[in-house]
């Protein structure tokens, strides 16, 4: 048990048996009338935000959420094997749970997997991955200069904007969150 004057971003809540991640709060103390938390919170099932107003000092439970680095091993086509890197332990993780994450996700590449009782919550990336493009239409001279953009698809199927001057085979920084171009990476 903590209470609203402990919380913290990312802290996990367990509200009516549901677990939900502070995404934000503010504490707000008015001129008239007792103070109050103002949350932001997102379900880690459904991933469904909503609002949320607590009185100060109000006692809420936290849950207890284990994040491990693990690596991951492959997909056998129903699910997600990762490898606890400490004690090579193996577990399967649903596509449901895994996510948009599946989109950058490299054979033998680690990423966070976060636990509860057991369970599989969600699947945590690097803000960005390195990737090579292994299919996209090729550049002309002198498009460097201008802002547009074109499709490519990178090494793990999943398709991105990239600018008009990379080619087949170049490696590029993805940033995991939106999918966007970050630069090239230099070999």
């Amino acid at each position: 048990m903590a209470t609203t004057n402990d919380l913290k971003n990312g802290m996990v809540l367990n509200i009516d048996g549901q677990l939900w991640s502070v995404v934000e709060f503010q504490h707000v103390k008015p001129g008239k009338g007792p103070a109050f938390v103002r949350t932001k919170l997102k379900n880690v099932e459904s991933g469904k935000t909503v609002d949320k107003t607590f009185n100060a000092g109000t006692k809420v439970e936290t849950a207890t959420v284990d994040r491990r680095t693990m690596q991951y091993l492959y997909n056998d086509g129903t699910s997600y094997v990762f490898m606890d890197t400490t004690s090579y332990e193996q577990i399967e993780i649903a596509p449901e749970i895994v996510g948009s994450a599946a989109n950058f996700l490299l054979e033998n590449h680690e990423a966070i997997v976060a636990t509860n009782e057991g369970r599989v919550l969600f699947i945590e990336l690097p803000a960005s991955v390195e990737l090579e493009i292994t299919f996209t239409e090729p550049g002309v001279a002198g498009d460097s200069a201008t802002g547009r953009t074109k499709p490519a698809t990178v090494e793990t199927g999943h398709e991105i904007q990239v600018p008009l001057f990379i080619n087949q085979g170049e490696r590029v920084k993805v940033d995991t969150r939106d999918s966007s171009y970050m630069g090239r990476v230099k070999s």
